[in-house]
């Protein structure tokens, strides 16, 4: 059916399937029209950069520092703006980090914070099933953070809805190509491709991308198949497989972010499996509670069938994020009381507060972190980003923890 005809077609005739066919390629001709509008061919998303003061806010590297240093020629050369003001891209502000630590080895891990040697791989899956929870704003949120810390991040969209791929300027339907997912990463056949070909960089220096759409689906379809046959040339069990993926690419990265599937199928499993730490997200709400306790029972019968197979479920942290918090709404704060009753320390003290920056860098496929100064309301943004901030350090907390720092 021609694009141009599809909003003259007559309808009186077609059944439930043709109508979601059209559907389908109705709003797909026109996401396309909108993007191509607010990013044009072969247009990248950038990030901003950053002034001084906030410069030295992410590295610990004083003002004066920082001036004297552009003054004598040392380290990166800065942007100068109209008003003279010094402006740095972050990835000058790791080369700042670099120059700092090799000039202070003693004091080196505060101004690069990347695991050492004796440090493992944290690899950190965020999840629930229930919609509204905030798992993908959460995930892009501690993904750009961790960056802008300077460590290096690796993302990757488990979810076939693809909103984190979109929040990194992928648009699923028309930039992520068959076989460019972790799916490639996981398929039973001669398909199958190493996960270093499916990684793309991003506009935020140290931070990479797995991209997810429709296609991660096909594990979910492939492994019951797989397993009904025995098939014994598949490789290793299912899920053990994302894990295995990963540890092709452990050298290269201090912290792996999984947003997971809104669903409990093979994929989660996988998640589960492969996670040192896990994140659940939370709306202090009562019908959200209850999806949750849904949630943590169909995941307590999965975890048994990894521990049926003779695997291991530890976990470095296992933590409740409350999200979308309004701590003024006296029914969430019930629900927030009874949770950390409940959980005590499981709960993460920090919570995300409900923002409209938030709701407002959301709508431009943004984060918190990427606003511009001046875009947003100067309360409101630095608010929510307090907020984020504290929740992320405190997972930043966890994180290292596991590596046994104090």
């Amino acid at each position: 059916m021609p694009a141009d005809t599809l909003n003259t077609v007559s309808t009186a005739d077609e059944d439930a399937a043709e109508k979601i066919v059209r559907h389908a390629e109705m709003l797909s001709k026109q996401l396309q029209s909108l993007r191509e509008r607010m990013y044009p061919p072969q247009a990248q998303k950038s990030l901003r950069r950053f002034m001084t003061p906030e410069v030295s806010k992410l590295t610990g590297i004083s003002e004066s520092s920082l001036r004297t240093l552009s003054i004598e020629g040392k380290g990166p050369t800065p942007d100068r703006l109209e008003n003279n003001h010094r402006a740095y891209t972050l990835s000058q502000i790791n080369e700042l980090r670099e120059f700092f630590a090799e000039k202070n080895s003693n004091d080196a891990v505060n101004y690069l914070p990347r695991r050492r040697e004796n440090e493992h791989l944290q690899i950190l899956a965020v999840a629930n099933f229930k919609g509204g929870s905030a798992k993908t704003t959460t995930s892009v949120h501690l993904a750009h953070y961790l960056a802008l810390q300077g460590y290096r991040v690796l993302a990757i969209d488990l979810d076939p809805q693809a909103s984190m791929s979109t929040m990194f300027g992928a648009q699923p339907e028309f930039d992520v190509d068959t076989n460019e997912t972790i799916y490639a990463a996981l398929r039973y056949d001669e398909h199958r491709k190493s996960i270093k070909d499916v990684i793309r960089s991003t506009y935020f220096a140290g931070l990479d991308l797995i991209p997810g759409n429709i296609e991660v689906m096909e594990f979910e379809y492939d492994t019951p198949r797989v397993l009904a046959m025995k098939e014994s040339s598949t490789g290793s069990v299912f899920f053990e497989r994302l894990n295995e993926a990963i540890r092709e690419v452990e050298d290269d990265y201090d912290v792996v972010i999984l947003d997971t599937p809104p669903s409990l199928g093979y994929l989660t499993l996988a998640s589960l499996y492969a996670a040192t730490g896990l994140l659940v997200t939370v709306h202090p709400a009562m019908m959200d509670v209850a999806s949750m306790n849904q949630f943590l029972l169909m995941m307590g019968d999965l975890v048994g069938v990894i521990k049926d197979a003779g695997a291991t479920m530890d976990k470095d942290f296992m933590r409740y994020l409350i999200t979308r918090h309004d701590p003024n709404d006296q029914a969430q704060a019930q629900i927030v009381g009874l949770l950390r009753h409940l959980f005590i320390e499981d709960v993460l003290m920090p919570t995300a507060v409900e923002s409209t920056a938030i709701e407002a860098a959301g709508l431009g496929k943004r984060t918190i972190y990427e606003v511009e100064p001046g875009e947003v309301q100067r309360n409101t943004l630095k608010r929510a980003r307090e907020s984020m901030d504290t929740v992320n350090e405190a997972l930043v907390g966890l994180i290292q923890s596991s590596w046994g720092r104090s």
